[in-house]
């Protein structure tokens, strides 16, 4: 089967039922999602950035790229967040290609370094994540899983 992954901003009409979507999904404000991803369709710097992947006119996965998730190391900065893919569609490599996706875009905006706080153990090294630290999420009682992914960014060039 082929699916689409679409950048938000670059089909706009999709960004009420994305915001809808990771609200069902995380029970985050839905106010949150719409206020990010219209700062998203405004904003030339790569961050915030929302992508969902699509089978025909349903969404089936998605995730976002936000300066902070919700944790204590506001250092580490900017954070894949809100990765998400339904139950029928898991196992399938879709996360991975969408985490790929993701990763490149914010390479081609000049981001090669990206976060992503995680309970998760072993899924994220499979596509090149690496274990970073522990960290506290906002709130939270026990620390979580920081994960780190580098690349070179696409736009420079390789002088000698």
């Amino acid at each position: 089967m082929e699916y689409e992954i679409i950048r938000i901003k670059d089909r706009p009409k999709l960004k009420e039922r994305a915001a809808q979507w990771y609200h069902s999904k995380w029970g985050i404000p839905l106010e949150a999602y719409q206020e990010s991803i219209e700062v998203s369709l405004q904003t030339d710097t790569g961050v915030p950035s929302w992508y969902v992947c699509m089978d025909g006119d349903r969404i089936i996965a998605g995730m976002g790229v936000i300066e902070n998730d919700f944790h204590d190391r506001k250092d580490l900065t900017p954070n894949v967040c809100a990765v998400y893919t339904e139950e029928a569609y898991r196992c399938k490599g879709i996360a991975g290609k969408l985490l790929q996706f993701v990763c490149d875009d914010m390479a081609a905006m000049g981001i090669d370094t990206l976060y992503l706080l995680t309970d998760h153990t072993g899924f994220y090294e499979r596509y090149g994540w690496e274990f970073f630290c522990m960290v506290y999420g906002d709130g939270e009682p026990e620390p979580s899983r920081m994960y780190v992914h580098r690349q070179q960014a696409l736009h420079q060039s390789s002088y000698k």
